[in-house]
């Protein structure tokens, strides 16, 4: 038989907020001396009174509207009660029933739309470190504001999982709500993994949740055995059941942690020490332009491929810089295509000064050559010297013709101009 993977995704990223979600303690905590950064509130002693941080609220918001969430006019925190050494009151103040951004999306590079079920706010936990036969608990991470986007099972791969998730931390970073820094724990991923037999249409009737994986590459290899070992069990008529598990790097295998709970198990009631949140979707933010939008306007605009612009949009810093750049050559009639191609082949430092970037790239094309015969021969020799390449370019394969340029670029001693080798090399292979 065969089967076909069914995955959901629960992204958890850290606010850099100056304080925590509840209480005036700072939120810097990474790297400092262990429970400096605490008070009755996010110790959760006996009397204290949480407050809520407005600028986490607003960063949520902003997470969910770079989504395409609606904001609700209406959300409730709640009480999310369970017991574990590292949440000292016995319960998370989180959100359920009333979240504060419902019914998102993002589209992947292929076209297909990962539908977001929601993007809500809660708490931190405190952070449990490991010793011997000890464990440490450390709160300066207790109640340090914390954003959870939930999709609904929409992946069929691991790879659309790495894809989605990047694409995610790249939105974060763009919005400046949070560094995303997976090796700090600043975002960390959760996979709900489950298998049916191809052709199945309902959900299956359980799911397995990879729990607080720091690392695209361990989310990746943890999907990828769970699939398998899923399978495995099916094959051999064992009954799968809802858990939680662990990813081992050591052994590559995932290991069992709990029985997953239902959400009755955890009591939600609304947080009697907290107000209702009304009117959340009249509070405006501002947001930069986004990554997808930003790419498809260096595409039109400065006629660059995408190629390019994936490297150039990667950081909002490196776009920012590119377009300071573009300006800058405005005046010398140096092309965005030239300096895009500059930029990405030398990894300019983007400290140094967009007047230099133009100086250097002016000088350089001095020396180029600029016959457009002189020019055709060499593409011609190139592709005589590379036909394979000539005939994966032309069977589909669009990265073939970089061994082409690099045939050009060898024959030429360096003078000839990638965008323009480019340009011949596609009208000779039409």
């Amino acid at each position: 038989m065969k089967y076909e993977t069914v995955i959901g995704i629960e992204v958890h990223v850290e606010l850099n907020t100056k304080t925590k979600m509840f209480c005036r303690c700072s939120a810097d905590y990474f790297g400092k001396e262990p429970n400096t950064h605490t008070c009755p509130v996010c110790l959760g002693l006996p009397g204290s009174l949480p407050i809520i941080n407005e600028e986490a609220i607003k960063k949520c918001i902003q997470i969910g509207l770079a989504l395409g969430c609606t904001i609700s006019s209406k959300s409730l925190f709640e009480r999310k009660n369970y017991f574990y050494p590292d949440l000292p009151k016995g319960y998370q103040i989180s959100q359920y029933r009333w979240p504060l951004c419902i019914k998102g999306e993002l589209k992947l590079d292929s076209g297909k739309v990962i539908r977001v079920n929601r993007a809500h706010q809660e708490e931190d936990t405190a952070k449990l470190t490991h010793q011997g036969g000890e464990s440490l608990i450390d709160f300066n991470r207790s109640s340090v504001p914390l954003v959870e986007v939930v999709t609904e099972p929409d992946f069929s791969s691991s790879e659309e999982v790495r894809e989605y998730a990047q694409k995610l931390q790249q939105i974060f970073r763009y919005l400046g709500v949070s560094n995303a820094d997976m090796e700090r724990g600043d975002m960390r991923l959760e996979a709900n993994v489950s298998v049916r037999p191809e052709g199945q249409t309902e959900l299956p009737p359980y799911r397995v949740e990879l729990k607080n994986i720091n690392s695209f590459r361990f989310m990746v290899a943890a999907i990828e055995y769970e699939v398998k070992r899923q399978i495995e069990a099916h094959e051999k008529g064992e009954k799968l059941s809802q858990e939680t598990r662990g990813w081992n790097e050591d052994k590559k295998e995932t290991y069992l942690q709990r029985s997953k709970e239902e959400a009755h198990d955890y009591r939600y009631f609304p947080e009697p020490d907290l107000p209702e949140l009304k009117n959340m979707d009249q509070i405006k933010v501002d947001l930069p332009e986004l990554p997808s939008k930003k790419t498809e306007r260096f595409v039109s605009d400065y006629e660059l491929n995408k190629q390019q612009v994936g490297i150039l949009v990667e950081s909002i810093e490196m776009a920012d810089y590119f377009e300071k750049v573009v300006e800058a050559g405005k005046q010398n009639n140096v092309t965005p295509v030239q300096i895009a191609n500059y930029i990405v082949n030398k990894k300019v430092d983007l400290s140094v000064d967009p007047k230099q970037i133009i100086n250097d790239i002016q000088d350089k094309t001095s020396n180029l050559i600029s016959d457009d015969a002189e020019f055709e021969k060499l593409a011609k020799q190139a592709i005589e010297e590379n036909q394979k390449s000539a005939d994966d370019f032309r069977a589909g394969k669009e990265n073939a013709i970089q061994a082409l340029i690099g045939g050009v670029m060898r024959l030429s001693k360096g003078k000839a101009d990638a965008a323009q080798t480019v340009k011949i090399l596609r009208k000779l292979l039409e």
